[in-house]
Order: structure tokens, then C-alpha cells, then sequence
């Protein structure tokens, strides 16, 4: 199958300097800035801020009024539910000690990755410099403070682990040990589910 040129609503600003991969979908009044990468078939709400210099993989859905600011990375087949927010800056000032406007120059950007495959909650909030794992579930209304393991589930606030899930984002069972290898049964795919290093 030939994919399509990418589409922009009417609405959607996005920077001729970004790059947008073919199928994407990019809807209302959705902001893409200057040298923001997004891949192939990507699914871009209405009201979806991606700041400059974004790195977003292929087949990733992102819901209506996300704000994914500088410094972040999704990987493929990740999903963003509304009005998640991506934060990247440890130290928020809007002023110098002695001050003046904060310029671009005075800040430090810290990066956060979102890896193959993981889902993130509606309202969820992402504190900057963590990684979350490969289809790894983050709860709605969750406030992510630390790195987040594969297919961990997480939720509160701050976020703490509350199990595993499969790949089809269901609740796994019977988590256990197997050959140095965490292992999970999922009743919905009825199998068992390889989490990764028990270690």
C-alpha cells in the first residue's frame, strides 16, 4: 500500500521547516514548529502543541490539546491520550536571579523519551528527564516523576507501579520468574507475555 502525502487541516500551523511523513494527519488549530520530525501514519489531534525539535516515530496517535515541548522523544506506536502534558525544564524560572526575562540562552533543556509502544493516560503530567518503558501504561490524571520500566503499570501522584500489562494494555497475571526472565499471563490474549529481565 502507497501512503498518502501527509494532511493538514486548514487550521493546523505547521512550520515549513518541520518534517511530516506521509499518512499523518495533522487536525484543528494543532501548532508544529520549526524542525519538529514526525514519522509515517501518525494520528495529530486538534489543539496539539509540538515544539521545536520534537522527535516523533511512526504510527503514533496523539489526542486532542497534548503539549509535547522540546527535548522529548516518542518512539513508534506510542499513544497520547488529551491534555497530556510533557514538561522540560527541572528548574522554571520566568526571571534570572537578578530579575531580567529569562532568554533561551539561560535554561537547560531535559530530555525525555517515550519508548516503542507505550500508552500515557489522559491528563497525565510527565516530569522531564524520565524514560518510560516499551508498552508501559501510564494511568489517567498520573503525575510521572521517575523512569518507568517495559510494560509496567503506573498511575497516582506521584506514579508508582502497580503491576505489569500486556501488549494488548490489559492487566497481566501470574508475573513470575522464568530463566532470569519476567513472565506474565494475559487471560484477554490468552498467553503468556514476556516483560523482560527480572533484574
Amino acid at each position: 500500500m502507497t501512503l498518502s502525502t501527509p494532511f493538514f487541516h486548514p487550521t493546523a500551523e505547521v512550520s515549513p521547516d518541520a518534517q511530516v511523513g506521509a499518512g499523518t494527519r495533522i487536525w484543528r488549530q494543532a501548532h508544529v514548529r520549526e524542525h519538529a520530525r514526525i514519522g509515517e501514519s501518525c494520528n495529530i489531534g486538534k489543539g496539539v502543541y509540538i515544539d521545536a525539535h520534537v522527535r516523533i516515530g511512526s504510527n503514533v496517535k496523539i489526542q486532542n490539546h497534548v503539549s509535547i515541548f522540546e527535548g522529548v522523544t516518542l518512539e513508534d506506536g506510542v499513544f497520547i491520550g488529551p491534555h497530556v502534558c510533557f514538561t522540560n525544564d527541572m528548574f522554571p524560572r520566568a526571571i534570572t536571579p537578578d530579575g531580567k526575562l529569562k532568554s533561551a540562552d539561560d535554561w537547560e533543556i531535559t530530555p525525555t523519551l517515550v519508548k516503542y509502544g507505550a500508552s500515557i493516560g489522559a491528563g497525565a503530567i510527565i516530569v522531564c528527564g524520565v524514560t518510560i518503558g516499551s508498552f508501559a501504561l501510564i494511568g489517567a490524571g498520573s503525575v510521572v516523576t521517575r523512569d518507568v520500566p517495559p510494560y509496567a503499570l503506573v498511575y497516582g501522584n506521584p506514579a508508582h507501579q502497580h503491576g505489569y500489562v500486556c501488549r494488548c494494555a490489559r492487566r497481566l497475571g501470574d508475573v513470575h520468574e522464568e530463566d532470569g526472565m519476567l513472565v506474565g499471563w494475559c487471560e484477554h490474549c490468552v498467553q503468556a507475555c514476556n516483560i523482560g529481565s527480572a533484574r
